[in-house]
């Protein structure tokens, strides 16, 4: 073979999209959501199909094996290999024709399910393969597995809505595969594509009795090659089906045409309740005959660890009853509702007969739960869909791991199968989890086991052997859903035979002579036990890490650093592009290297030495962590809790402490210590702003955009003279003022105070015990890794206002980023009572006053300021479930029409927007969704936003005034004078 620099300038050359062959990229490829990690040789991003086969053709010039990649969620290692992988998710995405007429599309290899499926709404159409992953799986992804989702009983399988695929063979060889006649007349295809037609056509005919005798006869089968498609009993056959579950081993697919169904548009879910697992399942053969389009497993596992997760907590409490064994939801799904929720009273009837009644002592958890609103029944979808990442949420060395997980076995045999599967796992001594399909008799089961352990890997393929041979017992199939990969692909012969093995080794060998296309899948695989395949090999170690945050929540050396690194399982929830925060960066560059996971993959990689020393520090870490914005949505969103903002903290501590500062770290980091100076000179202070030189100054030497003008210091900051105001017998509160509002914008403060003290507060003002500087949360100096300086902050902070928080008085804040410090980082800086008694304080202006409300103890005259108000979320509202209450406090005021922009962060996230090398990507976020709205918007609605970056972001994109939510109350308090009108208590709002 030739040299890895020869063939990357080939491809650089040759291609307009990314090339990488460094370390740093090449490892966020090495991996996918299994447990396999195998390092490629390089990473092609092509921008167009053609460039793809350019790829093709020039690593197979070179000698170089291809791997096709999508979403990277394969969870048996299906797209790890060590030759040429090549992304096609970022740019190959596109809808290339849509038949509406006849419920039908073609699309390129790379459009995620999620996209596909919001451009079809509109036209009554969806593909309905609704895998867990449908936010980040690639149709071509889908495809290569064979994918099934939750209504495949209703919908069946990728292979069942897969019409015809266009695909390059290894060669480049372009071909089309789709129905054809067994004689092949009419077939429009080159010589070489009719013989190979015409070769796989004589092999189905030559093996359909070993065929119908050795495939398992349930619909969830993805193992191995589809022979069964070939056969003369399934004529006219289609070619394509052929393709589907191959995992990219056969050819280079360039185009899918997929048959579309009309959306649902009417449904309810019946969670039915189970004293013991076994129950659950015995009963699944029984749900089934009532038709419906889905019937869900959760068990007792994924039920605990969802309580713990804020996301999905009111989902749970709506949904589950006491304490069972397991639930499973059935859907129906027909477009008559009243038909639907006919057979809903059928299941409750069914359940009683079954036994399974609320009035039987015995069956404590018995009975049905219906779910008929909308929003329920989505935030239960939400929950069943992230029942990987929930099961992988586990804060402990041992995870449930994916081998045996997609098994499908008929029906009558499910409840005895999974009996029995719990004992094999007892005996190895181990316990497993289980959720998903039990319509189909096809369970997510993962045994949990550490395989950093020598042990735990052999337990592993005991595991298997013991496990594959049950559900040959049963007639079942090995692989029902995920495919083969590295994981399967060695049990075939013992599932299919040692003569249909032969025919797979014979259908890759016609296809791919050379083995140039993702080998090592299906046919010829390694032993799925081979620890130098493993993200976790015998060798892999984290030396000690001295860490300046608390990690100690986490399992692991390092102080717990490495146990939060390790939680990322790689399942990619953090690539999705619309809903939720997550993650901002990559939703406007579709970047590896800008998400979440790419992030924590460089992390871990690091960590354990595989990026050299120092990688800790480095300027390829610099520059992995340069687009994450900390808007903490991963904390949130990430059903395993990789908190990225956090980790991003602990590498700036440690680059700081190798390399030193920045002046534009100083700057930003220091903020606190000289905004009081730098107010008593504002007009000075404020003159780069108006002097193109004094800009290209900063750029060239503080690396401060040019383009942006920065917050103009006031010479009139918030410096009160009381240290309380408002009624001395009022209710105590304290205001926190941050030092943005203080120094900036002012009148948010004395707005907030105006609220509160007509609300009948005492408002405290504390200054620090040193009477020195204004307290500080130490917000800017932990963005530039100053720890111990915001340390030294935080503690001025606590001691002045422990007394308060002692006697319970709320400490309240109006800028997000600095108040919920408070809830956050401090409790990473320091662990004792008294922190922890300050951080049970510390609440949101809004989320005090709502709270004040729906306690009946708060009375405003507020009159009206107008029709309408969008609002914008702050990141860490969101982050910390704390943004409902903006929209509830808003909508006191009265006849204001409160719309909340569904947007991701604002882009300019701190000083983040501020930066010369980050200021593109802060338009380009912003552009995603927050300005086209504010410009959309009517000039005499309300822009609200509370976060101090939010409302500069919009003032400078937009020429829009956004308001903090207290100015819009003290607004409606000015207004008042010509309304009488006062608020009562909120009432709690309906679930949805």
């Amino acid at each position: 073979m030739k040299n890895a620099s020869s063939l990357e300038q080939r491809l650089r050359s040759n291609l307009t999209g990314d090339v990488f062959f460094d370390a740093f990229n090449r490892g966020r490829y090495a991996t996918d959501a299994s447990f396999y990690q195998i390092m490629p040789a390089g990473v092609v991003v092509p921008r167009t199909i053609d460039e793809a086969l350019r790829t093709l053709a020039i690593a197979r010039d070179d000698g170089r094996i291809v791997t096709p990649r999508g979403g990277g969620t394969s969870q048996c290692g299906q797209t790890v290999n060590d030759g040429i992988v090549v992304d096609f998710s970022k740019h190959v995405n596109r809808i290339v024709s849509l038949d509406v007429a006849n419920r039908s599309c073609v699309v390129e290899p790379g459009i995620v399910l999620d996209d596909l499926n919001r451009q079809l709404k509109k036209h009554g159409l969806w593909f309905p393969v609704d895998v867990s992953t449908a936010s980040r799986a690639t149709i071509g992804g889908m495809a290569g597995n064979n994918s099934c989702g939750g209504r495949s009983l209703r919908y069946g399988t990728m292979r069942d809505n897969t019409l015809s695929m266009d695909a390059a063979l290894a060669d480049g060889t372009l071909l089309h595969f789709g129905e054809v006649p067994r004689d092949l007349t009419r077939v429009n295809s080159p010589e070489s594509g009719l013989k190979l037609f015409r070769d796989m056509l004589d092999l189905g005919e030559r093996e359909a009795a070993e065929i119908a005798e050795r495939f398992p006869k349930v619909q969830r089968r993805v193992g191995g090659y589809n022979l069964d498609a070939l056969v003369p009993r399934n004529a006219p056959n289609n070619l394509a089906h052929l393709l589907v579950g191959s995992e990219g081993t056969l050819a280079f697919t360039t185009q899918v045409e997929l048959k579309l169904w009309p959306v649902i548009r009417n449904k309810v879910l019946g969670v039915c309740h189970f004293g013991s697992f076994y129950e659950a399942m015995d009963a699944a053969q029984h749900l089934v005959k009532l038709r419906p389009i889905a019937v869900e497993l959760v068990d007792r596992t994924m039920i605990a660890l969802g309580r713990d997760i804020a996301m999905f907590q009111r989902i749970i409490s709506a949904a589950v009853r006491g304490d069972p064994d397991a639930i499973l939801v059935v859907e129906f799904a027909e477009e008559d509702q009243a038909d639907n929720l006919a057979r809903l009273k059928q299941l409750g009837e069914l359940m009683a007969d079954l036994g399974f009644g609320w009035d039987k002592p015995q069956r404590k958890w018995g009975g049905v739960v219906e779910i008929v609103e909308p929003a329920l029944q989505s935030g239960i979808a939400d929950f069943r869909a992230a029942g990987l990442n929930v099961m992988m949420s586990m804060k402990q060395e041992g995870k449930p791991v994916s081998f045996v997980e997609d098994c499908a076995v008929p029906l009558p045999h499910l409840a005895d199968y999974t009996e029995r599967l719990n004992a094999v796992f007892a005996k190895h001594s181990t316990r497993g989890t289980m959720y998903a399909h039990a319509s189909e008799g096809c369970l997510h089961v993962r045994p949990v086991l550490n395989l950093k352990l020598d042990k735990d890997v052999k337990a592993m393929r005991a595991i298997a052997e013991e496990a594959f041979e049950m559900v040959r017992e049963y007639k079942g199939s090995h692989s029902g859903e995920h495919g083969d990969g590295l994981v399967r692909s060695e049990f075939h012969e013992a599932m299919f035979g040692t003569r249909i093995v032969a025919d797979f080794r014979e259908v890759k060998q016609r296809f791919d002579p050379d083995n140039t296309l993702n080998p090592g899948k299906i046919v010829d695989p390694p032993k799925m036990d081979d620890r130098s395949l493993f993200r976790y090999r015998p060798d892999y170690r984290v030396g000690e890490l001295k860490t300046v945050l608390d990690w100690s929540a986490y399992p692991g050396a390092g102080g717990g650093f490495q146990g939060a690194v390790e939680m990322c399982n790689n399942n990619g929830a953090c690539r999705k592009l619309e809903g939720g925060v997550m993650c901002p960066s990559y939703r406007a560059t579709r970047n590896e290297k800008d998400v979440t996971r790419g992030r924590a993959n460089t992390l871990r990689l690091a960590i354990s030495g595989q990026l050299g020393p120092d990688a800790l520090a480095s300027d390829e870490m610099a520059e992995t962590l340069k687009l994450c914005v900390s808007c903490k949505a991963c904390r949130h969103e990430c059903p395993t809790g990789v908190d990225m903002a956090k980790m991003k903290i602990e590498v700036l501590a440690a680059r700081a402490a190798k390399r030193g500062l920045s002046l534009r770290d100083r700057l930003v980091g220091y903020l606190p210590r000289y905004v009081d100076l730098a107010s008593r000179f504002a007009p000075l202070a404020n003159l780069r702003n108006h002097s193109p030189l004094l800009r290209a100054l900063f750029e060239k030497f503080a690396g401060i955009s040019a383009r942006r003008a920065l917050p103009a210091f006031r010479r009139d900051p918030f410096r009160p003279d009381a240290e309380a105001l408002g009624p001395p017998d009022g209710r105590e509160v304290v205001l926190f003022a941050d030092t943005f509002n203080r120094a900036y914008e002012r009148e948010n403060l004395d707005a907030a105070i105006e609220v509160l003290v007509a609300g009948g507060y005492r408002v405290h003002l504390p200054k620090p015990s040193d009477s020195g500087r204004p307290l500080c949360c130490g917000r800017t100096f932990l963005s530039a890794g100053l720890v111990e300086q915001a340390r030294s902050e935080l503690n001025r902070l606590v001691a002045a206002y422990a007394p308060f928080a002692a006697r319970g008085v709320p400490i309240i804040g109006l800028e997000p980023s600095c108040l919920l410090t408070l809830r956050d980082e401090l409790l990473s800086l320091r662990a004792d009572e008294t922190a922890k008694n300050i951080s049970a304080h510390a609440l949101l202006f809004e989320e005090f006053l709502v709270r004040e409300a729906e306690a009946g103890r708060l009375s405003l005259p507020l009159g009206p300021v107008g029709a309408k108000a969008m609002v914008h979320g702050h990141c860490h509202q969101k982050s910390f479930g704390a943004f409902k209450p903006v929209e509830k406090v808003l909508r006191l005021v009265p006849g204001l029409d409160v719309k909340t922009i569904e947007s991701s962060c604002c882009g300019m996230a701190g000083a983040f927007g501020y930066g010369a090398e980050t200021y593109q990507a802060s338009i380009e976020m912003a552009e995603l969704s927050l300005l086209p709205a504010v410009r959309g918007a009517d000039q005499d609605t309300l822009i609200v936003a509370d976060g101090t970056s939010c409302r500069h972001q919009i003032r400078d994109g937009s020429g829009r005034t956004p308001l903090h939510v207290a100015s819009v109350l003290a607004m409606s308090l000015k207004c008042a004078k010509s309304s009488s009108e006062t608020i009562s208590p909120i009432k709690e709002e309906a679930h949805g």
